[in-house]
């Protein structure tokens, strides 16, 4: 560990990075997942499994702990790590994504974002110093500057406009966040799914010599070469010595082609989400736990597994107890796929370390669409 933050390259192989980002609550290793903590808690979890799970982050919420219980209190209270019982690093959005999604009545201007709350109607302001504000008083390792996130398909010049605003808040957070000793604040690449936008954005934030950087406005239900598109125009034009975040994504898949294009960083709520639908993730694919033809199948779902999740339940268990709407099913699943993640990025870590990336992805692809059958 360190006293300050710092991130380097361990190894590359094509544009994947192996690197380790280094904070004083603890070395975040990459190619990284971050389960996401949305009100600090990683749903259907205890945070010793996320941990005993492989991760090294996690993530919380802005705008949801804004609303409850309130940043002032979490501070009162020793901070999330304290509050949560995370002692390691933490990342927190900005709440831009939620307030431009969630809220039912929004009106966005040049100083703010007034919003009304999705839990009780009341009206609220975020403006980039407010939300650096509550990321520092939640006292997370990470923070991420104000921006807004225009849903695609758009118009350019929405898009344009929004990118533009996102920059004009990227310098007022950093001027907000000032020099935290121990701590980053990361800028994210606005322009939706226009590669002159993504271009401007791109070189605009690196001018601001920020602590590392984010793709941010993908993954809201664009096609996945969308993505992989604005990935390959954005991330060659971010310094190559600070780490890059993809928000929001996503899939296994996604993650595998993303790294393959020199991402580090990767959040999403699907392993959790998933579980809790009875979806399982494993190197063999999906496994939809619902499907009948588990009623009766004595496997777990991947004997090699490390997780007991996966390892030492069987399919017609955890089968039975979707179906009957049981709450340790939707716990199972989320911990088996949390501890999927981890080992994934674990492989592509190893992969990458061995110069070995492009093999390795193309085995675990034909793992998954070798897929699982059940037994005659």
């Amino acid at each position: 560990m360190t006293e300050r933050f710092s991130f380097r390259l361990i190894a590359t192989d094509g544009g994947a990075r192996r690197g380790e980002v280094s904070m004083p609550r603890g070395v975040v290793r990459t190619p990284a997942f971050m389960p996401v903590g949305t009100v600090a808690t990683v749903k259907a979890l205890y945070l010793d499994q996320v941990r005993q799970a492989g991760a090294d982050i996690i993530l919380g919420n802005t705008y949801h702990l804004m609303l409850r219980p309130g940043p002032e209190r979490v501070a009162r209270l020793g901070g999330l790590h304290e509050f949560a019982r995370w002692p390691w690093p933490i990342l927190t959005d900005s709440g831009g994504f939620q307030v431009m999604s969630l809220s039912q009545l929004r009106k966005i201007d040049e100083r703010k974002v007034t919003f009304k709350s999705h839990l009780d109607g009341s009206m609220h302001e975020m403006s980039p110093e407010r939300s650096i504000e509550i990321q520092g008083l939640l006292d997370s390792d990470i923070q991420m500057q104000l921006d807004e996130c225009v849903a695609l398909p758009a118009k350019p010049a929405e898009i344009e406009k929004a990118m533009e605003l996102s920059l004009r808040w990227a310098q007022r957070c950093k001027t907000a966040f000032g020099d935290q000793a121990g701590k980053a604040m990361f800028g994210i690449v606005q322009g939706g799914d226009s590669p002159v936008m993504r271009e401007r954005s791109a070189r605009a934030l690196a001018e601001m010599d920020l602590k590392g950087y984010a793709i941010g406005g993908l993954a809201v239900g664009e096609p996945q070469a969308v993505m992989l598109d604005m990935i390959d125009v954005t991330a060659p034009l971010l310094p190559a010595d600070r780490p890059r975040y993809l928000m929001g994504v996503g899939t296994p898949d996604d993650i595998l082609k993303s790294v393959a294009r020199g991402i580090d960083m990767f959040d999403c709520v699907m392993p959790t989400r998933s579980g809790r639908h009875g979806q399982a993730f494993t190197r063999r694919g999906r496994i939809n736990l619902r499907n009948a033809r588990h009623a009766d199948d004595p496997r777990p779902l991947d004997e090699e597994s490390d997780c007991p999740a996966a390892r030492d339940y069987s399919r017609a268990y955890i089968h039975h107890l979707i179906k009957s709407g049981e709450a340790l099913g939707g716990m199972l699943l989320s911990w088996n796929n949390i501890a999927y993640y981890q080992s994934l990025m674990a492989d592509i870590r190893a992969a990458i370390e061995a110069s070995r990336f492009t093999t390795r992805a193309a085995e675990i692809a034909e793992g998954w669409a070798r897929g699982d059958i059940a037994p005659v």
